[in-house]
């Protein structure tokens, strides 16, 4: 956990205020050693409390030695009271625990706010993170847009082999900038330690030329990949191969295969 995490968690709070285990105020003293700005958050939260304490204890019409004294006694007395007398002293008192409340109040008010700052803050840097992502995600589908719908592109279905009929992918392929967009959506999961290597071919003598190894295609979602190929292509490939892939194509293994229309 980093430390605007830990900051907005929470933890400080109830550690300056003494409702931790041993556990965790250890835990807590150890992260105020090695991020200074938990330790400075720390500070700051005691520095607000003292400031609170020191409000109420001015604002107080007693100390709370003098209002004991006033209630508990050492021998019971008969004390001739007036009635102004008593009502203005129970004022006094009231006045007094009214401020003692309050401040309390306001202290528990400065907590639950600033961990709430902390909160709302971690909350919008998330959604920013999301909506950037959103955002290059959009770029990106709408760059495959105007790639499909080129006239220039050169577009060759690969249909599924022998191992795998079912198997099929496109390959959308720019020369003008010696780029491939594979879609390989029709392509199955592959085995664990086996991967799919795509190839570029000559067809006359065969002539197979690597152009890499789909490493991503279980985490990919959309199965789209960009592939680099300045080759002389007649035909593409795709076959399933071992981790790291294979000097030349396992025939026996070929998914998908397909030409260039002439």
């Amino acid at each position: 956990m980093d430390s605007k995490t830990y900051i907005a968690s929470g933890i400080l709070e109830l550690y300056v205020a003494g409702s931790l285990s041993e556990k965790e105020n250890q835990e807590v003293y150890e992260a105020m050693q090695k991020y200074p700005e938990i330790k400075a958050e720390v500070e700051s939260i005691e520095n607000a409390i003292v400031q609170l304490t020191a409000f109420t204890k001015k604002d107080a019409p007693y100390p709370f030695d003098t209002v004991k004294s006033k209630i508990v006694v050492d021998e019971p007395k008969v004390i001739p009271i007036t009635k102004p007398t008593k009502t203005n002293n129970w004022k006094q008192y009231i006045g007094w625990a009214a401020a003692v409340v309050f401040g309390t109040t306001l202290v528990f008010s400065v907590l639950q706010n600033s961990r709430l700052k902390k909160q709302l803050a971690s909350e919008k840097e998330m959604l920013e993170a999301q909506i950037d992502s959103a955002s290059t995600n959009l770029a990106a589908a709408e760059k495959l847009i105007e790639v499909f719908r080129d006239k220039d592109i050169i577009t060759v279905p690969l249909a599924g082999q022998t191992v795998s009929p079912t198997s099929y992918a496109k390959i959308y392929w720019d020369k003008k900038t010696n780029s491939i967009y594979l879609d390989a959506k029709g392509l199955p999961d592959p085995p664990e330690g086996k991967v799919y290597q795509v190839w570029s071919l000559k067809l006359n003598p065969l002539t197979p030329t690597s152009l890499g190894t789909l490493d991503s295609f279980t985490a990919d979602v959309n199965k789209i990949f960009t592939i680099t190929n300045a080759n002389e292509s007649e035909a593409f490939g795709i076959t399933l191969e071992p981790e790291g892939g294979s000097p030349s194509p396992t025939l026996e293994q070929l998914y998908t295969l397909g030409a260039i229309a002439t």
